[in-house]
Parts: C-alpha cells; sequence; structure tokens
C-alpha cells in the first residue's frame, strides 16, 4: 500500500516512496456518449461510473483527455440517471448498467468510479473477477453505515417535499461550489432529484471494506483535501491487496470536477501502471509447468 499526494510524492504505511503524476492532460472539450468504437487489440479501456444524482456527462473531461490519447472510454448512466431516469435504482439494475459498458468495450479495463460510482464499482469489480484490470475509487472512503446512511435519507426526504423537489437548493449548490463549466458537465444530462432514496437504500447493504479486499488488482483511492467522505481512507487503503491513497489538495467531494487536470492525472497515472502490467504479462506468455510436473 502506498500513499501520493497530487503535486507531491509521499512515503506510504506500508511501502516504499512512490512517484509523482505524470504530465498534465490535455485541455478538455466536449465528447459525446455514443456508443465506443471498437477497441484494437491491447489497448486498456476505461469506464467511468458518475455520482448521484448525475450522470455519465459529469465526465466530459476525463472522457475526452483519455480519447485524446486513444483510450477508449465508456461513460454509461446508471440506473435513475440520465438516459435511465425511469430505470429504478437497485444494485442488480446498477450491475447491469456496468455489465453493459464493458461488454461494449471489452474486457478486463480499468473501472473509475466516484462517490456513488465508487461504491458501485468496487462491489462489481468483487462480484466480476476477471473483468477488472485496475480500480480507481473516488470520494468514497467511508463505510455507509446505517447512522449515515439514515442522516442523508432523512435530508432527501426533506428536499422531496420541497415544492421544486430540491431543485434550487441542488442548483445553488452546483452554482457555488464548482467551476463554471464543471457546473455546465454535471447538469448536462439532467439532475435525478427523485434517485437519492432508492440509491441510499441500496449502497447502504454494501461493504466497500470486503469488497476491496476481494480485489487482487491495484487499487487507487482519489479524495479531495476537504472531502467528508474521505473520513476512513486509512482503513479503506489498509483494506486493499495493492492499494495506492491520492490526496488532491484544495479539492472537495467532486474531485473530478473541482480540479480535473489533477484528477485526470491520477487516472492517467493508474492506467499507465496497469496498462504496463497487462503488457509485460502478455509478452511473457501464459506460465509454464515445472519440469517433471
Amino acid at each position: 500500500m502506498s500513499t501520493t499526494g497530487a503535486t507531491s510524492p509521499t512515503t506510504g504505511p506500508a511501502s516504499g516512496p512512490t512517484t509523482g503524476p505524470a504530465s498534465a492532460a490535455a485541455a478538455p472539450a466536449t465528447a459525446g456518449q455514443g456508443t465506443p468504437a471498437p477497441v484494437p487489440p491491447g489497448v486498456l479501456p476505461v469506464v467511468l461510473l458518475h455520482g448521484m444524482r448525475t450522470s455519465g456527462t459529469m465526465w466530459r473531461a476525463q472522457r475526452e483527455a483519455l480519447e485524446r490519447l486513444g483510450i477508449p472510454v465508456a461513460a454509461p448512466d446508471l440506473p435513475g440517471h440520465g438516459t435511465r431516469l425511469h430505470e429504478r435504482f437497485t444494485l442488480e439494475n446498477a450491475f447491469r448498467a456496468v455489465d453493459e459498458a464493458v461488454a461494449g468495450l471489452g474486457r478486463p479495463v480499468l473501472l473509475v468510479g466516484l462517490s456513488l460510482g465508487g461504491y458501485v464499482g468496487a462491489a462489481w469489480a468483487a462480484r466480476r473477477p476477471g473483468a477488472v484490470a485496475g480500480l480507481v475509487a473516488a470520494s468514497c472512503s467511508t463505510r455507509p453505515l446505517r447512522p449515515v446512511v439514515g442522516g442523508w435519507t432523512v435530508a432527501a426526504h426533506g428536499f422531496a417535499r420541497l415544492p421544486d423537489r430540491g431543485a434550487g437548493i441542488n442548483q445553488w449548490l452546483v452554482d457555488r461550489t464548482l467551476p463554471a463549466s464543471a457546473a455546465v458537465d454535471v447538469g448536462a444530462g439532467g439532475f435525478a432529484l427523485d434517485v437519492v432514496a432508492d440509491a441510499l437504500r441500496a449502497v447502504g447493504t454494501l461493504r466497500p471494506l470486503e469488497d476491496l479486499a476481494a480485489l487482487e488488482v491495484p487499487v487507487w483511492l482519489v479524495n479531495g483535501r476537504f472531502d467528508h467522505f474521505r473520513g476512513e481512507e486509512r482503513r479503506f487503503l489498509a483494506a486493499c491487496r495493492d492499494g495506492r491513497l491520492v490526496v488532491v489538495p484544495g479539492s472537495t467531494h467532486l474531485v473530478s470536477l473541482v480540479r480535473p487536470v489533477a484528477f485526470t492525472r491520477a487516472v492517467l497515472d493508474a492506467h499507465a501502471e496497469v496498462a504496463a502490467t497487462l503488457a509485460a504479462r502478455s509478452a511473457n506468455g501464459p506460465a509454464q509447468p515445472a519440469r517433471g510436473a
């Protein structure tokens, strides 16, 4: 396990020094949600899973940076969000959405999820051995314990009783916590105001520490410095068999939107490491039986 700052490396609790981030990603531009192109042999695809109430459009900056580098990418909408707005959020439906995205690209993939997408991604990866070559779990380093989930559920029910179902408060928070371009991206697919209770109910059944412990692939935990969901990040890191922790200075919960370049660097670092490992394994070929076996 190791821990890395987004701008300066440090030494982790159980490993040697880590390397710093890769070079900055290209400036983002609008990217569509269309069907992904066929993946060339040897190229590691990326699947991006969005947070609660937003949609795959929140990944515009990361999609564009990955596509400019020739990396195939998909950013599916989870049930109850975006193009799946009228589909009820359950873990079964969420896993099906990830299954479809991965099937469209080919496996294994580098799976990247933020907040709700991070919890879903870790749970999906733990249940699909061989489908994931690496996991980037952002803004989800707190267990969904009953008191926490219960508190958020009470708040969600309160917003639902408002005449606009909380749309005004949601937009006010978006406008005041995100850069202007990120505010456009996060809302481009519409806001899912009615999904919160179902999503919280589903997430409350998950055991992220057990899911991380089950993974035999490298895991990157990426959190904003001021994220309220990073409270147990050391515990989450300890649960990983091969984990790294990246803390992005100056960022809050929506780290990919607040600090898109730093977050994209973390994803590209993860992609480069996982792709190199897969390439080395491919070059070495399948393991040969020992003589006399």
